[in-house]
């Protein structure tokens, strides 16, 4: 019996977007586009300027795009840029059943890796990116949580890279085996790190450490080719990984399509219970001041996010559902899309922060990880007391962002930063991708984009 990481390897080099389902290359179109919209936003934000500042002394000089400066670099660290402009401020895709975020590893490591390489066309591009989306998810939710306790993206990331990488060059499978194996033994630990491991410290730039994944697994690709190789059976261990759960529907069924986007620049955790609270908005009139105090029952892992009702950076304000709620409630859901500095150190957020209580619920626990939900409880000073239904996340398959209401994200997350010459060649680019053209692509992503707004805090 074959070990499963020669299984998937030969599986991701078999993907072929042409043979599948015209809605998996569409949700493979709208994925690219909403991680471009989560770069761009990104862009210009502490983790990858401090990642262009030690470039050229931690990777030397290369001919790869960092996306939106204009800048080249070596390969490893344009691709380090990239991935954190897309996960710097939690804009970026997830999925359920892995339990974060596979299109900013796999996205920038494929469009950074298409941008030196000769002749890739839109076909392996894409194809590539279904190969990366799909072998990362299966391990990801295959993942034994007793024996591997840490739900962090940085911790699988680098089997879609590898995947990805692989897929885009039709390496041999017995090497891509190889790099599967090489990405995954040297992933990002991440047991300390964010709302599952044991740091309460989350308001820090490693964030899920994809950007690091992403490397680890472009670069497990190229060793494996130069002969490096790696302990291909660690995917073959059941106290460790479900087997059944990486083969379930191999070849049938392909888990890009169960992506979600986010509406928010926040925590995935955070979202159901935004969304609770929209409703209650929606069909109640009051206003801020009539509020008393907010009561949200959720699933126990939302409970764990670090939840301060005074974040001190941006990063910790991610992972804050009471200072989110309170952001929602004060200022409107654009100002979570994306989230900026001037909504730190705000009195009135953290008097409002203050106010929540968050409790666990035994059926929002019940349906985790493959719903996230919440049912948000205002009570007004009048004694009046409004209940929101048990509450989805908006962009899930179950309740999804179709193409416009993507778009219309897109120009919301960006247009802080970038004029709208940039943002619709960015649209026409993706369309022209899905038409079998990857070089309008590739070109824009290599152009400095026109920056409206040098003088927003991004960058402080």
């Amino acid at each position: 019996m074959p070990y499963l990481t020669r299984r998937l390897a030969d599986h991701a080099l078999a993907i072929d977007v042409e043979r599948l389902s015209q809605e998996v290359k569409e949700v493979t179109l709208l994925c690219v586009l909403d991680l471009l919209a989560a770069a761009m936003a990104g862009a210009g934000s502490p983790a990858p300027l401090a990642a262009i500042a030690t470039s050229e002394l931690l990777y030397g000089n290369g001919r790869a795009p960092a996306w939106f400066t204009g800048q080249t670099c070596s390969l490893l660290s344009a691709l380090l840029h990239n991935a954190l402009c897309a996960s710097a401020l939690d804009l970026d895709d997830g999925n359920r059943a892995a339990r974060g975020h596979p299109g900013a590893s796999v996205i920038p490591t494929v469009l950074t890796l298409a941008s030196v390489m000769p002749q890739i066309g839109a076909t392996d591009i894409l194809s590539a990116i279904i190969a990366g989306y799909d072998v990362g998810v299966r391990i990801a939710a295959a993942q034994n949580i007793d024996a591997i306790p840490t739900r962090q993206t940085g911790r699988w990331a680098g089997f879609a890279s590898a995947a990805a990488t692989g897929r885009l060059l039709k390496i041999q499978p017995s090497h891509l085996t190889e790099a599967l194996a090489i990405a995954g033994v040297t992933a990002a630990n991440q047991r300390a790190n964010g709302s599952s491991g044991y740091s309460r410290v989350t308001g820090n730039l490693v964030k899920e450490g994809i950007a690091f994944s992403a490397q680890t697994g472009l670069q497990a690709v190229f060793l494996a080719r130069a002969g490096f190789t790696g302990p291909v059976d660690l995917l073959d261990h059941g106290q460790f990984y479900d087997r059944s759960r990486i083969l379930d529907g191999l070849g049938r069924r392909f888990e890009i399509s169960d992506t979600y986007f986010k509406p928010y620049a926040c925590c995935r955790y955070i979202h159901p219970a935004l969304d609770a609270c929209l409703a209650l908005r929606r069909d109640h009139d009051f206003t801020t001041g009539d509020i008393d105090r907010i009561e949200v029952d959720t699933f126990r892992f939302a409970l764990r996010l670090a939840n301060s009702c005074d974040p001190e950076n941006l990063t910790a304000l991610q992972y804050s559902l009471p200072y989110c709620l309170a952001v929602l409630v004060l200022h409107g859901e654009e100002a979570l899309a994306p989230v900026t500095p001037g909504l730190l150190h705000q009195a009135e957020l953290s008097a409002l922060a203050a106010k929540v209580t968050l409790r666990d619920d035994p059926e929002a626990e019940t349906r985790f990880p493959a719903q996230t939900c919440a049912r948000v409880t205002i009570h007004l000073k009048s004694g009046m007391r409004l209940v929101s239904d048990l509450t989805g996340a908006r962009g899930d398959p179950a309740w999804p962002m179709d193409r416009e209401a993507l778009v219309s994200k897109f120009r919301s997350v960006s247009g802080k930063r970038f004029q709208r010459l940039d943002q619709d060649s960015i649209i026409r680019s993706v369309d022209l991708l899905g038409e079998g053209d990857a070089c309008d692509l590739l070109q824009m992503l290599e152009r400095r984009m026109s920056d409206m707004s040098c003088d927003d805090g991004q960058s402080s």
